[in-house]
């Protein structure tokens, strides 16, 4: 062995490592290669024998892009085999868009079938937008049959009162179709349930007697059809039909035996108010009597100064006095005889 291929022999050994590194990488990227064409080449067979053209470096691409290829290429051959065109991309985007891919195509093939106009940006929108579009397809072939007041809701009937006090009790069924040109905006059933109710309340309530809304039901219908209550909504109103009305309480009865109770306690407590005031009247005319009495008293403690004062200046003389005196004991004679007269008297 020379001292040349000694020398060799690490570099040989070097490159023959970097081979087998190489060789090694190869197999499993065309491992991972094999993988993934039998992995979706089962898929891409199944389209080609349904007719429909996928490519196989899409089915590929699928899965980088987080994709589920089995759901894109089932709804792309039942589009083709329904007659829609439908490209790969299209689902795609929908299904990226977290979109219900298969509801969608159902829901377009359905409005196919029928002869409803439901173009893919449309149907894509209304999936979008949290409306389950293949029920309000099929509400527009089938129409749906709601219930006004809705059970659920906890009430059974809508209650109104007629002009003549009677209440009527009512339970009403609405006929809807789903209204796809207005389903993206449009309103829901609630919102038809509160403005059906709304009208019988207002039918009822304009009636002059209870006995002409029991004689004709149908002029509730006929009313609430008349205002439009379906504009704005998603839904068209078919027809509406008084399931069931009775008569409830009388309802102006009870709201007059009230109002007289009320009006008796107003007028008991004005009566009592108007009797504290003669009271506290009668109080200030005692105490005014008493102060009276007191100025009375008063001026009979100044006649003995007055006497006094006529007797210094000689103004009165003792005769005087005694004949003043003579009247006062003739006076309060007369009125003893007088208080012995009256009480003498039969009562």
């Amino acid at each position: 062995m020379t001292p040349s291929s000694i020398g060799m022999g690490p570099s040989l050994i070097g490159m023959n490592g970097l081979w087998v590194g190489g060789i090694v990488v190869l197999v499993i990227i065309g491992l991972f290669l094999l993988f993934l064409v039998i992995r979706e080449i089962s898929l891409y067979l199944q389209a080609l024998f349904s007719g429909v053209r996928v490519k196989f470096i899409d089915l590929i691409m699928m899965r980088f892009r987080k994709v589920n290829p089995r759901i894109i290429v089932l709804t792309r051959i039942q589009a083709g085999k329904a007659g829609l065109e439908i490209a790969t991309n299209q689902l795609e985007t929908h299904y990226l868009a977290r979109g219900r891919v298969s509801n969608v195509v159902n829901a377009m093939i359905a409005a196919d079938r029928a002869k409803i106009s439901l173009p893919w940006d449309t149907a894509c929108a209304i999936d979008l937008a949290g409306r389950d579009i293949l029920d309000a397809v099929q509400t527009s072939v089938n129409p749906k049959v709601i219930d006004c007041p809705n059970p659920s809701q906890g009430r059974v009937t809508i209650d109104a009162v007629a002009q003549d006090g009677i209440q009527l009790k009512a339970r009403a069924r609405v006929t809807v179709r789903a209204n796809l040109a207005r389903l993206i905006g449009g309103a829901t059933e609630e919102t038809i349930v509160a403005r059906v109710g709304e009208g019988i309340v207002t039918t009822i309530g304009s009636a002059t007697s209870h006995k002409a809304v029991l004689e004709n039901p149908d002029r509730i219908s006929r009313t609430v059809l008349e205002k439009g209550l379906d504009a704005g909504t998603a839904f068209e109103i078919l027809s509406i039909d008084i399931a069931d009305i009775d008569v409830g309480d009388n309802i102006g009865a009870k709201l007059q035996a009230d109002q007289a109770e009320a009006d008796k306690r107003r007028f008991q407590a004005e009566a009592e108010k108007r009797r504290a005031m003669a009271v506290a009247q009668e109080q200030e005319f005692q105490a005014e009597v008493q102060k009276n009495r007191a100025l009375v008293v008063l001026a009979e403690a100044e006649v003995p100064k007055a006497m006094a004062d006529a007797f210094r200046s000689g103004n009165m003389g003792i005769m005087d006095y005694y004949r003043m005196r003579n009247i006062q004991a003739d006076t309060s004679m007369r009125d003893s005889i007088s208080r012995e007269d009256k009480d003498e008297t039969p009562q």
